[in-house]
């Protein structure tokens, strides 16, 4: 459902992923959550399949998960156009930011007022990125495939148990995945 470039639609692009990379502490894994919730629930400018398709591409992705992600909507909405927009819209608040910050660095380490914010913050972060894993894990559930459940489990255990490299699970699971396309491809002309 790729859109025309106009400029209203770019504008509210812009807007949206300033406003979410602006809001975002914690990383990538974050605005995963913030995206999903403005995106789809709200603007319904994606649904939830593709939302969810958008994140396992943009977390196997090198790069930021936000600009990556930034990258697949913007495209989505307006093109070409639309995906520079929307990396625009979300790089500048981090940019501005660790700028100012930069600016008077020695201040904000120091003061315990900011070292106590920043603690709370993170606190605030792991609600996020527990919802978020909720979510998707509701989302593998709901595909109702034995071998995502199971996969999903596995590498659960591999990594928190084992402390298998997330980057081994992830292309791990990419190859699984591509081998399970073209099974279900194959069955399907057959």
């Amino acid at each position: 459902m790729k859109k025309k470039a106009d400029a209203k639609t770019l504008w509210k692009l812009f807007l949206s992923m300033f406003v979410l990379s602006s809001c975002t502490f914690g990383g990538g894994f974050v605005i995963v959550s913030l995206m999903k919730k403005k995106f789809v629930d709200e603007k319904h400018w994606l649904d939830e399949d593709e939302m969810l398709d958008i994140t396992a591409i943009t977390q196997s992705a090198p790069g930021p998960l936000p600009v990556n992600a930034s990258v697949i909507i913007g495209y989505r909405m307006s093109g070409i156009t639309g995906s520079l927009i929307a990396v625009l819209g979300t790089i500048l608040p981090p940019m501005i930011i660790i700028s100012l910050i930069s600016l008077c660095y020695e201040q904000f380490r120091t003061n315990e007022i900011i070292a106590l914010a920043l603690q709370v913050t993170r606190a605030g972060v792991a609600a996020v990125i527990i919802d978020v894993t909720l979510n998707l894990a509701g989302n593998v559930l709901k595909a109702k495939r034995t071998m995502y459940t199971v996969m999903m489990l596995v590498c659960f255990v591999l990594v928190a148990v084992f402390k298998v490299s997330a980057i081994l699970i992830i292309l791990s699971c990419l190859l699984i995945g591509i081998v399970d396309a073209i099974l279900v491809y194959k069955k399907e002309v057959a």
